[in-house]
């Protein structure tokens, strides 16, 4: 288990993490949620003891971090760490020999892990030949080579095309099964709703959700209407019992008042539009994050993807 408790950072006039606390349970996912720049990195260099806390504590299994808890982690970093110049092979076997692998054991496993990442056949290409994301590839490998019982991910998919980010989600899901404890940092919500056991969604270093998954959305989502239509929707937001209402082109999320029902609503939205669907859902994280912190301290990316889920939506896809 890692524990933080009550951890602030601050960078000359920043306070990058703001009394944030957290707990990652043996054999789970955990999901560290949040825009760019809301102090996820920031945090995970603090839990993998590259940077100390100004204030608080980090423990594993109760224990103050230490160098044989370092030889236990696995840690892929946000920013690329890789010796451009050198062979794929080459890096891989010299990161697990820090790690304290023989070199035949380094090499077996080192080819095993790149023929599951489709870089089987590539040992001596230089890393510099390697696009974005089959260099993404090599720091996963490099993070997983030992066998790490803590696994701390800060980004993953960066650079991933949908495919290999499928692969990445079944692999650590293999981790979690073989009881292994998963942190997840990333800014892509969608992501985590299908992957995390438990989230931690922060907000300009502070923890705004936390919880299980499923949990949160329950909680936010007791009575939130999809509805997909032809027409003009834009009166949708001043029909009784609607709270809120994110319309787009031919959808819209409705926030409804607790007492509200689908009976009532169905004859008002048929006056004046051609419905085609009503559903009644639990909304993304992406959604919740917005209503919690409010729209105007959403970054503009996190706003362009809400609004990008619900148009892929509109096209087909799931909410």
């Amino acid at each position: 288990m890692i524990r933080a408790d009550g951890l602030h950072k601050y960078f000359t006039n920043v306070h990058a993490v703001d009394n944030l606390s957290l707990e990652v349970r043996r054999g789970e996912i955990f999901g560290l949620l949040g825009p760019n720049g809301a102090g996820k990195s920031t945090t995970i260099r603090m839990i993998v003891n590259v940077i100390s806390p100004d204030e608080g504590t980090i423990t594993y299994d109760d224990k103050p971090f230490e160098d044989a808890v370092r030889e236990r982690i696995g840690y892929l970093p946000e920013e690329r760490g890789l010796y451009q110049k050198a062979g794929i092979l080459e890096t891989i076997v010299h990161f697990a020999r820090l790690k304290g692998l023989d070199s035949p054991t380094a090499t077996s496993r080192a080819r095993t892990w790149m023929e599951r990442f489709g870089l089987g056949g590539n040992d001596r290409r230089k890393v510099q030949e390697l696009s974005k994301g089959n260099q993404q590839k090599v720091q996963i490998i490099i993070a997983l080579m030992h066998d790490p019982e803590y696994v701390i991910l800060d980004e993953p998919t960066s650079g991933l095309d949908p495919v290999n980010q499928e692969l990445l989600q079944s692999i650590v899901e293999e981790l979690r099964d073989q009881g292994r404890t998963i942190v997840y940092s990333t800014h892509r919500m969608d992501l985590a709703e299908r992957l995390c056991d438990r989230i931690a969604l922060i907000n300009r270093g502070r923890v705004v959700l936390s919880g299980e998954v499923e949990a949160v959305r329950s909680r936010h989502g007791g009575n939130t209407v999809v509805v997909e239509f032809e027409g003009d929707g834009r009166f949708l937001a001043d029909l009784p019992g609607v709270l809120s209402a994110d319309v787009h082109a031919n959808v819209a999320e409705l926030k409804m008042a607790a007492d509200a029902h689908l009976n009532v609503l169905l004859p008002l939205l048929a006056e004046r539009l051609e419905v085609s669907r009503v559903e009644r859902v639990r909304p993304s994280l992406n959604s919740i994050f917005i209503e919690t912190v409010g729209a105007d301290n959403v970054p503009v990316e996190m706003l362009q993807r809400h609004r990008a889920a619900r148009e892929t939506h509109t096209a087909g896809g799931v909410l």
